[in-house]
């Protein structure tokens, strides 16, 4: 049986329903297909799905999610790829397409990716399962305590150039839930920012992620030495960033860094 799917970008895609040969091009949603207990059905992911380990190790790897092997993929026979708009290359997802079913998901918000959970899970035949997880994240999301005084955070992925999230992302939004404020908030994307000029943003709170650039102490020491006055944390980028199941264990994370923080 063959089910249309409207992407999440507005795409119409017909699926063989369920599907029985999934290729994923997006870490934080091959995770999800694991959680969904889709074991046998995913058949290929690429070298950055690093979750599960057991995955990482033994399924079959198609390339990075911006240089896929399109032979390997065709290799596979997948009846059914998901890719993500900002991930995967629009180049190399159009040139899929016209060989495989490829749904896309594309997502800024915590909201979006609760979305993303219930398509991805009514697609694959796990709707319960789907729903469930979503409504038990967004249960959690709510928990999160908010600051009456918020902190301006600023959010640093990479390096050489200096890159931070900027307020259309979906990791500030994840800070926004901790009732913190992205100092970039009007910028859109990742914005280059040296933490010179970061220095004028007024800024309480820099946060280095450990990817996808894999900041160290040593960088603590190197914003410290311009911003003087704020606090410079280490944080697991994937708890930022990933916006399939990741989300649940960062909930507990996000809670605690607020601790550390000293928001409250």
């Amino acid at each position: 049986m063959t089910r249309l799917f409207t992407d999440m970008t507005g795409r119409e895609v017909a699926i063989p329903y369920p599907p029985q040969r999934i290729v994923s091009l997006v870490p934080s949603q091959t995770e999800l297909l694991f959680d969904l207990g889709l074991e046998a059905t995913v058949v290929g992911i690429t070298k950055f799905c690093v979750h599960p380990e057991d995955w990482f190790q033994n399924k079959k790897r198609v390339g990075g999610t911006k240089t896929v092997h399109i032979d390997i993929v065709k290799s596979l026979r997948p009846d059914l790829i998901i890719a993500n708009k900002e991930e995967n290359t629009r180049e190399q997802v159009e040139e899929l397409a016209k060989l495989y079913p490829v749904w896309v998901s594309d997502i800024k918000t915590v909201d979006e990716g609760l979305e993303m959970i219930r398509q991805v899970g009514d697609m694959v035949g796990k709707t319960l399962d789907a729903t469930g997880l979503a409504e038990e994240i967004k249960d959690g999301f709510g928990s999160l305590s908010t600051n009456a005084a918020p902190l301006k955070v600023a959010y640093y992925i990479w390096k050489n150039p200096w890159m931070a999230a900027g307020g259309d992302t979906f990791i500030s939004d994840v800070i926004s839930r901790i009732g913190w404020q992205n100092v970039l908030s009007e910028s859109k994307r990742y914005p280059e920012i040296s933490p010179a000029a970061l220095a004028g943003t007024g800024a309480d709170l820099v946060l280095l992620s450990s990817e996808p650039y894999p900041f160290k102490e040593k960088h603590i020491v190197e914003i410290k030495e311009l911003l003087p006055d704020a606090k410079v944390l280490l944080v697991d980028g994937e708890m930022f960033s990933w916006y399939g199941s990741r989300m649940k264990p960062a909930i507990a994370y996000l809670k605690e860094l607020v601790e550390n923080a000293g928001c409250r």
